[in-house]
């Protein structure tokens, strides 16, 4: 099995949506779970949940013989990627920050609320009346735009043409929205797959 296969079945194993993962070329292994759509504990990655995945990866990837310098669990923030089908269709009606690979009418970052194409066929971002550009938080709703301009302001998009698209925060000032789990850092001073920094 290769690593990436290790950690995707270590992860759904113990009931985590794998979000992404990441190994850099100095062994630094990045992991990115989410809980699953639906999930009864909860709707935030905590940092129990970062530091149970992360004892649970060192034990399978020595096991299976996978070698790296430092393991890295987390959650995936407040501005989440998308990354695959799965994610665009759980999070359709969110607002979404969205890089294409080749521009469109000049440009290439667009930011509105992800619909699904009425076709069936690809998806829709409802756009902002003035498009703010990625990872900039603003009101969840976006400004109506008149009805005339309506079909103008809405990009049609299939996911091949995407390069990267994330969640936009929303931010709610008169308490905490959430608060996202911290990484988990899987190697003491002198690497190897030691002990978990519990990120307290």
């Amino acid at each position: 099995m290769t690593w990436q296969s290790v950690v995707e079945g270590t992860v759904r194993g113990l009931g985590y949506e794998l979000v992404d993962i990441e190994m850099s070329a100095g062994g630094l292994l990045r992991v990115t779970i989410d809980r699953v759509q639906g999930d009864p504990a909860g709707e935030f990655i905590v940092v129990d949940d970062c530091e149970k995945v992360t004892r649970q990866l060192q034990h399978v990837l020595e096991v299976e013989n996978h070698g790296y310098q430092r393991l890295e669990v987390s959650s995936p923030g407040l501005d989440r990627p998308l990354k695959k089908a799965a994610d665009y269709a759980r999070f359709a009606g969110e607002r979404v920050a969205l890089t294409l690979k080749a521009p469109l009418a000049g440009r290439k970052r667009y930011s509105g609320t992800l619909l699904r194409h009425p076709a069936g066929d690809g998806w829709q971002l409802q756009l902002d009346a003035d498009p703010a550009p990625a990872g900039h938080s603003r009101s969840r709703k976006p400004a109506a735009a008149p009805p005339h301009e309506a079909a103008a302001r809405v990009l049609d998009f299939r996911l091949d043409e995407v390069r990267e698209a994330r969640l936009v925060p929303e931010l709610d000032f008169k308490g905490r929205r959430f608060l996202p789990a911290a990484p988990q850092d899987a190697a003491q001073a002198g690497g190897g797959a030691g002990g978990v920094d519990g990120g307290r």
